[in-house]
């Protein structure tokens, strides 16, 4: 029935921001409440860039966690023009995966990479580890528009790297348009893709008409309604192995967003599997959200599924307008709206 309760083996979150220090400790809670276990970004100030400051981050996390939680966090490294296979080899078996951010392409990525090749010896390490690329799919020259920088990403450098090395497992993150759906789709069992809430439930409309709004503005930005969105939504009920849930769930305080420059990133951790069943829900194909949110994204990484469950019930809610965030408040995805489905606690 459609007002059913859904019940889904606990779902996992294959991208999110944690921060550190104050604002750590204000957001973790939120996605150990719902996730069992979550691919940490390593874009901190400054960068985890080696095996020895991604353990002390994984430990500063476990810290933070409210008493009782059951929440792992699955590290990862920041990768740079110096990255070598030595640092790989340390990485191997401690690390799960390795984040590419084209240098200026996103928050924190100043001290990303600038020339693809002189990643290529790490590349190479990874593929014989087994230890996936993740990859912030869009490229920085100011002459590309910013609606196209990730459909000249795929062109230019990710078609390249699959090319070069075949076996390297990639996770084309946070996907925003067709371009990358189709790509994905069209490529071997090794490259998979990670689509947020926000990507699936709003587009660039959301974010422009009736004038700018901030707490919309992420990168890669929002995409049209058609044929983007649409993909996206397409892809992520599809069943399709190759598509998994990843929030990309990134805290800003809410002075940084609503200052003059602003900043990316969407806060999403708050209420990320309500917002996927919404999405889900719109689509007719709530039957496919425990795949997409609870196995696919398990089974790329071969790890287990969580022998933990989570229960959502039909209940309006009207999401908060801030949270607090260390000293700060955060405006959360969807503030002040109403949501239709609620995670049980009780």
């Amino acid at each position: 029935m459609k007002d059913s309760p859904i019940t889904l083996i606990q779902p996992d979150d294959w991208h999110l921001h944690l921060r550190s220090g104050a604002a750590l400790r204000s957001v973790v809670g939120m996605s150990a409440a719902q996730m069992g276990r979550a691919i940490i970004m390593p874009n901190l100030t400054p960068p985890i860039t080696n095996t020895t400051q991604a353990l002390a981050y994984q430990t500063e996390i476990m810290a933070a966690l409210p008493a009782g939680c059951k929440f792992e966090p699955l590290m990862t490294l920041y990768l740079t023009d110096n990255t070598t296979p030595q640092d790989i080899r340390v990485a191997s078996g401690l690390i799960k995966a390795v984040k590419l951010y084209p240098a200026g392409t996103t928050t924190n990525s100043a001290n990303g990479v600038t020339n693809i090749g002189a990643i290529y010896p790490a590349l190479e390490a990874m593929q014989k580890a087994g230890m996936p690329l993740l990859v912030h799919g869009e490229v920085a020259e100011y002459e590309v528009d910013i609606f196209d920088r990730e459909a000249v990403f795929i062109e230019k450098i990710l078609t390249k790297i699959v090319k070069d090395f075949p076996d390297l497992k990639v996770v084309f993150e946070h996907i925003t348009t067709k371009n990358a759906a189709d790509f994905v789709l069209a490529s071997s069992n090794k490259i998979a893709a990670t689509i947020t809430a926000h990507h699936l439930l709003a587009n660039r409309n959301d974010m422009l008409v009736g004038g700018i709004k901030p707490h919309y503005f992420c990168l890669p930005v929002l995409k049209r309604a058609k044929p983007h969105q649409a993909a996206l939504l397409a892809a992520a009920t599809s069943n399709s192995g190759k598509f998994f849930l990843g929030t990309d769930s990134a805290p800003h305080a809410k002075s940084d967003k609503e200052s003059a420059c602003g900043c990316a990133g969407i806060f999403s951790a708050h209420c990320a599997i309500e917002l996927y069943a919404q999405a889900f829900e719109e689509q007719d194909a709530v039957d496919k959200l425990e795949g997409f949110a609870s196995k696919f994204g398990a089974d790329f990484y071969n790890l287990p599924y969580n022998t933990n469950t989570i229960t959502l019930v039909k209940r309006e809610w009207v999401v908060p307008n801030e949270y607090p965030l260390g000293n700060s408040t955060v405006v959360p995805f969807m503030a002040g709206k109403k949501l239709g489905w609620q995670l049980k606690t009780d």
